[in-house]
């Protein structure tokens, strides 16, 4: 939420950017408007000037609606912009401290939409947001783009070029006896390997009975080496950084050459270490299941052809789970359950067969519970660029003893202290239901409900109706 009335107390950042344009439309707001579109959205200020100590002032437009005229024309212009992913309610007039100027809220663009580009150049006209403004896309962020838009996911790809040589036959065997000990009796028991490969969507058939892998067969069931001539930035890694000693069960490294490297016998060994892990609520379930859905909600979501791979870390705090790849879903989806969208769709299938990462945790809903059922801060999701990646932070710290709050009315003084939580959440959050709230601050909904119609009732926030129940925004 802006206050236009209070300009000055803003800062340029990832989310806000200012321009004089009282000589018309900056040619640079199309930069801003795809980078926007293509990081986490923001706001484009027409007729706010930044001083020299960064703070922002609105100047007076002469005229307005004129270059909020212009600028809706051009964004329909697919020879200036690729697509136009705004609303007319999302180009408004505003009065600032009693001087008019032009907002423009850019929302992300939905992953199909991505790359967002301008003047008709989907290579060099694409451009991301960092903390230093706005930056032209290099050819392997426009690819990852392209990669996400695609309807089928990477990882369904024929490899063509490779054999049935690039497979583990040890890993083969084990995810067979591995099948065979959860679904006695299944109907791909009996085949040849070759036949089940193909079956299972790990490899697709060739000319003189010979089978090539598929992207997902190749993570799944391949060896490292071969993996790194499909995916030359592949790597896993878990490291335990409570241990001392630096043993070899406290760190695993797909680059070893002791073991397969694949990502089947990655979460094997991770999974059973994760399980034996000491946490303060070691003898529950849910946590253990947790960790089991944030492991291969890791593997399933990463991009194998970005950078850096694939980063598991046990430190004194709790878990962090790191992967190569951007939100392709928001946050507030996927804690409302219900909607998934794996990057890889065919390696997450191969999973699922074997009941791993089918819902049994509840997945993302099932982490935020049992953190919230244990009184642990909030699971944390972070996104950054150059390069892509998402972070997941799950910490056991609780925090030590509550903060007293002064004051005679303490009721209403924790009420605002819940109230400003909620508007912080609603700042970083373009737009959550009440589950999503209740479960992220971990309060109840019922009193999410009651505080939320407060702010509504203070106009703060706005309540938009939904089938499912009011979404809630900030006012701007």
């Amino acid at each position: 939420m802006l206050d236009f009335s209070n300009l000055e107390q803003y800062r340029e950042n990832n989310r806000i950017e200012a321009k004089k344009a009282l000589g018309g439309l900056p040619k640079s707001i199309w930069e801003t408007y795809s980078a926007f579109a293509n990081t986490m959205g923001g706001v484009l200020l027409l007729g706010v000037e930044e001083h020299p100590d960064g703070s922002l002032h609105p100047i007076d437009l002469p005229q307005p609606e004129k270059l909020a005229g212009a600028f809706w024309r051009l964004l329909n212009d697919p020879q200036k912009a690729s697509i136009n992913i705004l609303s007319r309610r999302q180009v408004q007039i505003r009065n600032a401290g009693g001087k008019r100027i032009v907002a423009i809220f850019v929302p992300r663009a939905q992953r199909l939409d991505r790359p967002v580009y301008i003047d008709g150049d989907p290579v060099s006209g694409v451009y991301r947001r960092n903390g230093e403004g706005d930056y032209r896309c290099t050819p392997e962020e426009v690819a990852a783009m392209l990669r996400d838009a695609a309807r089928q996911t990477p990882d369904m790809q024929p490899l063509r070029h490779m054999s049935a040589a690039v497979f583990c036959p040890e890993s083969l065997i084990r995810y067979r006896k591995h099948l065979r000990r959860l679904r006695p009796g299944q109907a791909w028991e009996h085949l040849d390997d070759a036949k089940f490969l193909c079956q299972l969507g790990a490899a697709v058939p060739g000319d003189g009975g010979q089978i090539h892998p598929t992207a997902a067969g190749l993570l799944l069931l391949g060896r490292e080496t071969e993996i790194r001539k499909q995916f030359p930035d592949y790597r896993l890694a878990y490291h335990d950084l409570t241990q001392t000693d630096h043993t070899a069960a406290a760190h695993i490294l797909s680059g070893d050459g002791d073991w397969s490297g694949n990502v089947y016998d990655f979460y094997r060994q991770t999974r059973r270490l994760i399980a034996v892990s000491r946490y303060p609520a070691s003898g529950d379930k849910d946590v253990a299941k947790a960790l089991a859905e944030a492991l291969i909600n890791c593997l399933v979501n990463a991009d194998y052809y970005g950078k850096q791979g694939i980063t598991i870390l046990r430190n004194p705090q709790g878990f962090v789970f790191a992967n190569p790849g951007a939100f392709r879903i928001s946050v507030e989806t996927a804690q409302s359950g219900g909607v998934t969208d794996p990057r890889n769709a065919a390696l997450a299938k191969m999973f699922h067969i074997l009941h791993i990462g089918d819902g049994d945790g509840d997945g993302i809903t099932g982490i935020y519970a049992a953190w919230q059922r244990h009184g642990w801060p909030p699971p944390l999701f972070e996104e950054s660029f150059e390069p892509e990646r998402i972070t997941l932070s799950l910490s056991f710290d609780k925090g030590g003893k509550r903060r007293r709050i002064p004051g005679k009315d303490k009721k209403t003084a924790i009420a605002q202290v819940k109230k400003a939580l909620i508007i912080r959440y609603l700042t970083d959050h373009p737009s959550a239901k009440v589950s999503a709230i209740s479960r992220y601050l971990s309060l109840k909904p019922p009193l999410v409900r009651r505080l939320l119609k407060e702010l509504t009732e203070e106009d703060i926030v706005t309540a938009e109706p939904c089938r499912r129940g009011p979404v809630y925004r900030l006012k701007a």
